[in-house]
Order: C-alpha cells, then sequence, then structure tokens
C-alpha cells in the first residue's frame, strides 16, 4: 500500500512554527513561519503535519489577556498555562492530544518514519526541554506536549521530541531527527 511518489516520511510541528500569527501577545519572533527549518524538511522530502494550537482553540487568539505585551512573555505564558488547566479548556486539550496521536498511529500503522515532534521551547503548552510557569521559563514540557507524551507512552511508541524557541536554533535541532 502507498507505492507511489510520497516519501513516507513525516515530521509533527507545533503550529506556531508554520503560523506566527497564532500565538500569545508579544511572543513572535518572525512575521510568518520558521522559513529555514520548513525549506529543510521540504528539500529533505519530509511531509509536514501542523499539530493543532491548543492555545488557539481552547482559549482564543488573544488568550483572555489584553495585557500581554506589557509584561514578560513568561508572566503572560504563566496565566495562560493556568487557565489550560482549568475546564473545559483542560478537556479540549485532551481531545486535540487525542486527535495527534490518531493521526501519529494511523501514520505508524502504515510503515510510515515518524521523524519526531518538532514543539516551541518556552510555551506552556508545546514546550519540550522548557515551558513557562511561575513566572519563569522553567526546564520540562508544556501540557499539550505532555499529554501527547503520555498517550504516546500508553500505545508503547516512541517518537523523538526536540524544542526550539528561535528560527536560527531549528534548523539544527530538526536536522538531527532528519
Amino acid at each position: 500500500m502507498f507505492h507511489d511518489g510520497r516519501s513516507k516520511r513525516v515530521i509533527f510541528l507545533a503550529h506556531c512554527l508554520l503560523n506566527q500569527n497564532a500565538i500569545s501577545d508579544g511572543t513572535a519572533v518572525c512575521p510568518a513561519a520558521f522559513k529555514n527549518a520548513l525549506q529543510l524538511l521540504l528539500d529533505a522530502g519530509t511531509g509536514i503535519i501542523q499539530m493543532p494550537c491548543p492555545e488557539l482553540c481552547c482559549l482564543g487568539l488573544d488568550r483572555g489577556d489584553s495585557c500581554g505585551t506589557d509584561r514578560p512573555a513568561v508572566v503572560e505564558n504563566t496565566g495562560i498555562r493556568q487557565a489550560m488547566q482549568e475546564p473545559p479548556a483542560s478537556e479540549r486539550l485532551a481531545v486535540l492530544a487525542g486527535q495527534v496521536l490518531r493521526q501519529i498511529t494511523e501514520y505508524h500503522r502504515h510503515g510510515f518514519e515518524i521523524l519526531g515532534i518538532v514543539g516551541a521551547n518556552r510555551s506552556p503548552t508545546c514546550g519540550v526541554e522548557t515551558t513557562s510557569d511561575h513566572g519563569e521559563e522553567i526546564e520540562g514540557r508544556g501540557l499539550f506536549i505532555e499529554a501527547i507524551a503520555y498517550r504516546l507512552a500508553q500505545e508503547s511508541l516512541s517518537v523523538p521530541m526536540v524544542g526550539v524557541k528561535r528560527p536560527e536554533d531549528a534548523a539544527g535541532k530538526i536536522k538531527a531527527l532528519l
């Protein structure tokens, strides 16, 4: 099955790496997307799967915070993290993690190579190596990445995960997955 022109190689990216317009106010680091990382993936013949932005899906574009740019991002992110742990946002986050797991298991079942999951470090939801809590950037995973990792473990699936924060760091970390 699937003996056509496709590479059968896929990578899952945090929504904001493909769309900086989705992230919280004051945290965008480029106008549109992490262009160099995307070009690297396209040149390597890798299918790019954009994971949903849990914050946008659960809290909206403004995240319910009109003061986002008036304080450090980690303070705003801490508020977002707290809001994401409350119903109904936490319930919606679980559904979104389930949707990502469903895609991963489908690709896996059909013999695709899942190169990894690339999250957005410092994010309260999509951080892989670092997240935000208590008004600072700390080691640990964001809530969405943690939910995905938990579900992967339940399915006995191992998918590498890396986090990026700046476009200039992304290509190197993604190269390691290729």
